[in-house]
């Protein structure tokens, strides 16, 4: 069932939705590296999962369109079904190149990495639109915040994972910010991340996912990633600059009423407001970080 490479059983998935014009070219193409292509049909209304499946794909079907992440959960999950030692995930819309799979490999291959990631931005990036270069670049360090790497496309769909995270990792994340959930994960789990330069492919039959709905899942599912895993920092930080704020108009509020015997009203209201906003953040701060430390001692 396996084509081995240097001992390792090979799957590769492709998360696929409508992409009956594609597909069968790409298999072909990924069948000269592995003969365990898992592909994920994402509720196509076309005939991707029809053709897969004539190609010899493992075909794992959605009965209705459940995004990017629940695609990618699906194909970890069939990975880890059929015990590959490496999965590689790669879109099914013509942009990556087959050529650069054996770069991805090779750091897992010589035991250097867990989980790698093939990045657009090592290479020469005139051919990726400046406003994506913008996006990309925006969510990565926003990932690198939370993550503490120094990654440089945090958003690349084009990755490796060996087995120790096939095993550990179950992504949930149903939209676009399934990619950062995996960093999140993989660096909690002091999981090693390296990253290799690839070339992507950007052209009129390629599809690619509106910039603007994309940009929003990404930064609202780290934003909810960072919350979880940092309450300390997500909500003690703000809740101190809302406390000291409120204070000042406190202060601002008590000196003037000492003077004039009058209140300022919209003085007093921002004063009394940020204070007890500071003081329900640096609460909420305290209390998710005793629950996740208990959460996190119990799981160990």
């Amino acid at each position: 069932m396996y084509k081995t490479i240097n001992g390792l059983k090979i799957a590769i998935g492709l998360p696929a939705y409508n992409e009956e014009k594609n597909i069968a070219g790409i298999i072909v193409k990924l069948k000269e590296i592995s003969d365990t292509i898992i592909v994920c049909d994402d509720g196509s209304g076309d005939f991707t999962s029809k053709i897969a499946q004539e190609m010899g794909a493992l075909v794992v079907t959605h009965p209705k369109n459940l995004g990017y992440g629940a695609a990618i959960r699906s194909i970890f999950l069939k990975a880890r079904e059929i015990e590959s030692d490496v999965l590689v995930t790669f879109d099914a819309d013509g942009q990556h190149r087959v050529e650069d799979i054996s770069k991805v490999l090779e750091p897992i291959q010589k035991d250097q990495a867990d989980l790698v990631i093939g990045s657009r931005f090592l290479n020469n990036t005139s051919e990726i639109p400046s406003y994506r270069k913008f996006g990309i670049k925006t969510i990565t360090n926003l990932t690198n915040v939370t993550t503490g790497s120094q990654i440089t496309d945090a958003q690349s769909g084009f990755r490796a994972y060996n087995k120790k995270v096939l095993n550990n990792i179950t992504p949930s994340e149903g939209g676009m910010g399934v990619s950062t959930e995996i960093l999140i994960k993989a660096t909690n789990n002091k999981f090693r991340i390296a990253e290799v330069p690839i070339t992507i492919l950007y052209g009129q039959d390629t599809s690619t996912h509106n910039p603007v709905s994309h940009g929003a899942s990404v930064i609202i599912s780290t934003m909810k990633y960072v919350a979880i895993e940092r309450p300390l920092t997500f909500y003690g930080i703000p809740g101190i600059v809302f406390l000291i704020v409120g204070l000042f108009f406190v202060g601002w509020t008590l000196q003037e009423f000492a003077i004039s015997g009058e209140l300022i009203t919209n003085v007093t209201l921002i004063g009394v407001g940020c204070t007890i906003l500071g003081v329900l953040l640096l609460m909420t701060a305290s209390i998710l970080h005793s629950i996740v430390s208990i959460v996190r001692q119990q799981s160990k």
